[in-house]
């Protein structure tokens, strides 16, 4: 242990013993400059002005424009350019083989040279299709007879056990009043019309989104409401929309205003659809009016 501590003591020692540098004029022997150093002094000053170096170096390569001359480093505005031009010999490349063979198909009609035809393709033998029954089953005659008399249009899309969950929610009446002219399929006519006062405003039934506002020859001014349960309700022929398509919407907040636009309404009233999964049911069976 003392030989370790003198070892070390040594070199403390060694590192903080002082030396002076000094400068003679070789002439008169006169001193010119001295500096008082230590090998420790020595060392702690190179280490200081290595980081700096080091500190300036990275900083100019970093924020100047000096990296773009470091190998491998390329420009961003280099590379979108590399893109582009890569991007245009693709396409050059696609115009010059359909150009070839276009001008292929050129030399071969100069030269009178006739495409082979197909040969017919094989027959199957894998399987023998006379024995297979192509008449139509009972209920298949019976849905085609519906059809053809106008039967099938009276069925509704969405099914009965789906018209449940329906059945749990709580509407809120758009507006009151009269009914005049109820939900049929048949004729297209995939809402309820309403008659009320004039200039009355339309409420949103259920808290949603709106996610069409638009105007059409026919319908007029519409506006179309986005709810939860994938539930959407659908107004037409309005004389003003009073919100604007993405906007989110309370129950009972005022969206439209009770109007007569569009070729198919044949005065003042709300028309009012209501589709339940993609498929209009009966607004009247949800909504009191």
């Amino acid at each position: 242990m003392k030989e370790n501590k003198s070892f070390w003591f040594r070199i403390r020692h060694s590192l903080r013993k002082a030396y002076r540098l000094v400068i003679l004029n070789e002439e008169t022997f006169g001193e010119k400059f001295s500096l008082r150093l230590s090998p420790l002094g020595i060392i702690i000053a190179v280490t200081a002005v290595t980081i700096v170096m080091t500190t300036l170096v990275i900083s100019l390569v970093a924020f100047t424009s000096l990296r773009e001359y470091i190998p491998g480093y390329g420009n961003v505005y280099d590379r979108k350019e590399l893109l582009k031009l890569t991007l245009r010999a693709d396409s050059i490349e696609n115009s010059m083989e359909a150009k070839e063979a276009y001008i292929l198909n050129l030399i071969n009609v100069f030269n009178e040279k006739i495409e082979e035809t197909p040969g017919k393709p094989k027959k199957d033998t894998l399987k023998n299709y006379k024995n297979l029954n192509n008449q139509p089953s009972k209920t298949d005659i019976e849905f085609r007879k519906e059809v053809e008399e106008g039967k099938a249009g009276s069925v509704n899309i969405a099914s009965t056990n789906k018209l449940k969950a329906l059945n749990e929610i709580v509407f809120y009446s758009p507006v009151k009043g009269i009914v005049t002219t109820s939900y049929n399929i048949l004729e297209n006519h995939f809402g309820i019309d309403v008659v009320t006062k004039a200039d009355e405003t339309i409420k949103s039934p259920l808290d949603g989104t709106v996610v069409y506002t638009g105007f059409s020859a026919e319908d007029g001014y519409i506006i179309h409401v986005q709810h939860s349960n994938n539930i959407m309700s659908v107004f037409k022929h309005n004389s003003r929309l009073h919100k604007k398509t993405g906007e989110r919407v309370k129950t009972g907040e005022v969206i439209s205003t009770v109007g007569n636009t569009g070729t198919n309404s044949k005065g003042q009233h709300m028309h009012f659809e209501l589709w339940y999964n993609g498929s209009p049911v009966n607004p009247q069976e949800f909504v009191s009016f």
